[in-house]
Order: C-alpha cells, then sequence, then structure tokens
C-alpha cells in the first residue's frame, strides 16, 4: 500500500488551475502556480471558507479560522522567529489540530465549516498513513458537503482509490468530476487527474484524455504539455 502524504494530497487537489473562469480564483493563480502544494490547503480552502463567510455564525468562522491557522503554524524548536504560534513538536501539532478539526465537525454538522474542517481531517489522516480513516472521512465530506467541498472530497477519494490498487474505482469518481465539473474541480483537472493514473498502465489511454485539452490555456496547458512530454512516443 503506497503511503499518500498531505503533500501529494494538495498537488493533485491545487496544482492545476481549477475555476479559471472564476475572477475570485484568477486572482489567486500566480501564488497556486507558484506555491505548488506548499501552503495551497489554507489559500484555496480558506478561500472556500471566505465565501460561505457572510452565511455562517461568526463564532464558527473564527474557530475554524484559529484551527487552519494552527494546522499552517510551524513546530519544532526554531521553527519561527516571527513571534507567531509554534508548536512544540509536529506530533503535538497534529493532535491539536485533529482535536479542533473534529470538534467543529461534531458540534456544526451540516454547515461549509465542518465540510472544511472534514477535508483537513482527511488529509491529515492521510499523512499519518491512515488511509482508511481517511477515506471515511473523505466519503462523509463527499456526502454530505454541498456539491464544491464534495467535489474536492471525492478527488481525494480516487488518490487513495488508486495509492490501494482500487483503480476501477478511481476512475469511475473522476470520471463523474469529469462530467460534474464544479468551481473547486473543473472538468481539466479531473481529466488530468485521470491522465496521470492511466499513463502508469496504458499512455496511449492518457495521451487520448490528454490531447483535447492541448488547446487550453493557462496552468491547464502548462500542465497538459509537461505531462504529455512525459508519455512514450507514440
Amino acid at each position: 500500500m503506497d503511503r499518500i502524504t498531505r503533500k501529494e494530497l494538495k498537488r493533485d487537489r491545487f496544482a492545476v488551475e481549477f475555476g479559471h473562469t472564476v475572477s475570485l480564483f484568477e486572482e489567486h493563480q500566480k501564488e497556486i502556480l507558484r506555491y505548488g502544494a506548499i501552503g495551497l490547503a489554507a489559500i484555496l480552502l480558506g478561500i472556500g471558507y471566505w465565501i460561505h463567510r457572510g452565511h455562517e455564525h461568526v463564532a464558527v468562522e473564527q474557530q475554524l479560522g484559529q484551527a487552519i491557522l494552527a494546522q499552517e503554524a510551524p513546530a519544532g524548536q526554531g521553527a519561527s522567529t516571527t513571534g507567531g504560534l509554534v508548536f512544540p513538536s509536529e506530533e503535538v501539532k497534529q493532535r491539536e489540530v485533529t482535536k479542533d478539526f473534529t470538534q467543529i465537525r461534531s458540534e456544526h454538522p451540516g454547515t461549509a465549516e465542518a465540510a472544511i474542517a472534514g477535508y483537513y481531517l482527511g488529509a491529515i489522516q492521510a499523512d499519518a498513513g491512515n488511509l482508511s480513516e481517511a477515506a471515511k472521512t473523505f466519503q462523509d465530506v463527499a456526502e454530505h458537503g454541498n456539491a464544491q467541498f464534495s467535489s474536492l472530497a471525492k478527488l481525494s477519494l480516487a488518490q487513495i482509490d488508486f495509492s490501494t490498487g482500487r483503480d476501477a474505482e478511481g476512475e469511475k469518481v473522476l470520471r463523474d468530476l469529469m462530467d460534474h465539473p464544479t468551481v473547486f474541480v473543473s472538468k481539466a483537472q479531473a481529466t488530468i487527474s485521470l491522465a496521470r493514473y492511466v499513463a502508469r498502465k496504458n499512455p496511449a489511454a492518457a495521451r487520448k484524455l490528454l490531447e483535447p485539452l492541448k488547446t487550453e490555456t493557462g496552468a491547464v496547458s502548462q500542465e497538459v504539455v509537461t505531462l504529455l512530454s512525459q508519455l512514450p512516443v507514440q
């Protein structure tokens, strides 16, 4: 069983330009491309958080915001010189943020905050190698979150499927995302994710998926060109 890290999960979720037709995400395109996997959960899930800010209770928003800040805080001696939040060790940090995200989910079920907390919690569980628990958490978000957060959770579920040898299930999830794109997971991103996995066993099928995306612009086009260059020459 391959171990999935949060870095790898973020790569598939955020490395491609999601909603290139949505101005909110266009404003953050440079950050997405520049930082890749680093801190993108905070950037884009933070955006999702602010989208729903006007519809949820301020106290819950603050609770989630503090949990996200804690998750992004450094850990260990000498980890920060800015005077911000620092945890004595990574173990302590993950224990605390797990408790915080779990509390938000249990106390505010059905809210956008609960969906975001569940998404973070699933990533933490995957990073710790607890893929079965991560899959359960992502599945819960997929079933109970709104369409946007559900699509993010499904993208992570597909990665877990492929990493645990459930290729057919993973492909089914990604094709469903291709047919039902959202602001957070575009059709292009779902297609590229599927092509990346399919390429392992069937480069020709991966090329067939990617070729129609060559006419795209920006990050999508760059990712497609990169992946095509890595495929065997026909």
